[in-house]
């Protein structure tokens, strides 16, 4: 009678032991959980706040003025406009004058 008494309270025991292990392995992945959304809601936060920045910057009179002058091409009254196109770039590139074919295989080899 004692030794089913004793094998029923291990068996008892050894449950309450592995139900108490997996309730710590639980509590264990949901501290990991907790932490990792802790780091996330830190970054949005800092992202909030720099886009708040970038909000405020964006209403300010010298952001309007730049982007005015850069996208839509507008001067202050005495000032001139000097466009300078891709194409007047690409013309001095071209400008370079090419060398005769004899002199070319003269500095390949020499």
């Amino acid at each position: 009678m004692k030794k089913i008494l004793f094998v029923t309270v291990v068996a008892i025991l050894l449950v309450i032991i592995n139900n108490l292990i997996r309730s710590i392995y639980d509590i264990w992945q949901k501290k990991d959980f907790v932490t990792e959304a802790q780091k996330e809601l830190s970054f949005q936060k800092q992202e909030g706040q720099r886009l708040k920045s970038a909000l405020s910057y964006s209403k300010t009179r010298e952001f309007i003025e730049k982007q005015a002058r850069d996208k839509l091409l507008m001067v202050k009254k005495g000032e001139q406009r000097i466009l300078i196109s891709k194409d007047s770039e690409e013309a001095v590139k071209k400008e370079k004058v090419q060398d005769p074919n004899w002199k070319q295989w003269w500095n390949l080899f020499f």
